[in-house]
């Protein structure tokens, strides 16, 4: 079994005329938002193996928060650019990629490439908020089969929910 986890970043300031897009920071909303989505998981118990990050200031961030509330505060969060302004295809790219010795993976990222990924593999239309998150369980022992098979399980989070 395989559990892949998507989050989209938490609620960031606005980009400024001084601030490119990647150093946006995140606000106070979303650094709440970020704990609280960390503590609904930290309540299930959830353990993951791996967290992968946009190399976006405001998904590491969030990316952090979550760490932090899972208590794996100690485990590298990898950041890989593909996370950053991709695309539904780039991004099952990356999970395709994963090793399979891991079993939980969570990645924090944006839109609009989480909520078309979100929508492919649930083949469902849903959306994805700020903070949101989509679990997917696969019966599969590798994740070279993510994309083709359907999952086994599909959750999907926000802060409003």
């Amino acid at each position: 079994m395989k559990t892949l986890i998507l989050v989209r970043h938490a609620k960031s300031s606005p980009a400024g005329a001084t601030l490119d897009d990647r150093d946006r920071p995140l606000n106070d909303r979303g650094k709440q938002d970020a704990r609280m989505m960390g503590q609904r998981l930290a309540r299930r118990e959830l353990k993951v193996d791996q967290l992968l990050s946009s190399p976006a200031l405001r998904a590491r961030q969030t990316a952090r928060l979550f760490a932090d509330e899972l208590g794996v505060e100690h485990q590298p969060i990898v950041v890989d650019d593909r996370l950053y302004a991709s695309s539904a295809d780039r991004l099952l790219d990356v999970i395709r990629s994963l090793d399979g010795k891991l079993d939980r993976v969570m990645l924090f990222g944006h839109n609009p490439d989480f909520a078309e990924l979100v929508c492919r593999l649930s083949r469902q239309d849903v959306a994805m908020r700020t903070c949101s998150v989509a679990e997917f369980r696969f019966k599969t022992e590798t994740w070279e089969t993510i994309g083709e098979i359907e999952p086994a399980d599909f959750v999907l989070g926000s802060p409003k929910s």
